[in-house]
């Protein structure tokens, strides 16, 4: 009996290996420059940071949404400049029209022939200000470039150089002048993140840092952690992270019981499920692990979910949201062991 619990013991402590079998040293060391960075301006937001960071590492686009002034568009240029990529941003509004955004042909005099020029899309890392102020047409002209990261114009497709992520902004109060984002051009975004408000405490110290700023600027103090090639590298690292067959089937459960939910007049696609699926790859790396738990899935389904259904009328008119039927549907889908 003693030689069968001295096996036990020596089983348990010595022989097994809790090493990943993914190198995630490198990953998790930029991961943890770039929060440090984004922290000396950005105050609290702890969430919407790893967020950001899983939406780069999932190759996905993020829709930021809050009132104006909670560093929506702040929080993009500081992560722009943390990337050593290229940057754009557009402002958009009701005149804005497809060829500002994508490019358009111009007739060369020299030539006689019309040659393409590029339009602000060409660019790594995109920050569409306020999304919704552009009439549905321009709207429709991302969706080909968000999906399959080209643009066709005049019978020629161009491909946009790799890292490509659009982060698009847009206030949920004032609706007076803006369009809504039809749902299929809400499905081409991976997250969508709802910003709140500070917390006093938060308040109080983003007072105290932009006293102490006095004349030097929030960005120029910023340090560029990662290159175009590096992202591209952690990106395909990402994809390599373990996901049993139990917890495929769990995110799978959760995506139909949102097509079968009472309360949702919409469900979520099998996008959903593929975003859930990469989302959870990329909480799992930027907590270490190369091998995703059910709370990595938990952590995804609701940014992910959130803008993909639809609220029943009667429920919406309750005071209902999506949010809340979503966590409810996480709380009574059966986790596995």
């Amino acid at each position: 009996m003693d030689d069968i619990n001295t096996t036990a013991n020596e089983i348990t402590n010595d022989n097994v290996n809790f090493e990943t079998r993914i190198n995630l040293a490198p990953l998790l060391e930029h991961v943890n420059q770039i929060k440090k960075e984004l922290e000396t301006v950005i105050v609290g937001q702890h969430k919407m940071v790893d967020q950001l960071l899983v939406a780069i590492l999932s190759n996905g686009h993020v829709l930021l949404e809050g009132v104006p002034g909670v560093a929506k568009t702040i929080t993009a240029k500081l992560l722009s400049k943390t990337l050593n990529i290229c940057f754009s941003r557009i402002q958009f509004t009701p005149d804005l029209m497809p060829s500002d955004i994508l490019g358009t042909s111009v007739f060369n005099l020299k030539n006689s022939e019309f040659e393409f020029k590029q339009g602000p899309i060409f660019s790594n890392l995109i920050l569409i200000d306020e999304i919704n102020r552009a009439p549905a047409k321009t709207q429709a002209a991302l969706f080909e470039v968000m999906e399959e990261r080209q643009i066709t114009i005049d019978g020629s497709a161009y491909q946009l150089e790799t890292p490509f992520l659009v982060i698009a902004t847009q206030n949920p109060i004032e609706q007076e002048g803006t369009y809504r984002l039809p749902e299929a051009q809400l499905d081409r975004f991976l997250f969508k993140i709802s910003i709140d408000y500070p917390k006093l405490e938060e308040e109080i110290l983003i007072i105290q840092r932009e006293h102490l700023l006095q004349d030097h600027g929030k960005l120029e103090a910023i340090k560029t952690i990662l290159s175009a090639q590096e992202i591209k590298g952690y990106q395909a690292l990402v994809k390599q992270i373990r996901v049993e067959q139990n917890l495929l089937e769990y995110i799978a459960r959760i995506v139909v019981n949102t097509r079968e939910n009472a309360f949702l007049y919409l469900g979520a696609s099998p996008r959903a499920s593929i975003a859930i699926l990469n989302a959870a790859k990329g909480f799992a790396a930027i907590r270490g692990r190369d091998f995703v738990t059910p709370e990595d899935i938990k952590e995804a389904a609701t940014p992910v979910l959130q803008h993909r259904v639809i609220v029943a009328p009667e429920r919406e008119m309750e005071g209902i949201t999506s949010i809340e039927i979503i966590k409810q549907i996480i709380e009574t889908v059966e986790i596995p062991r």
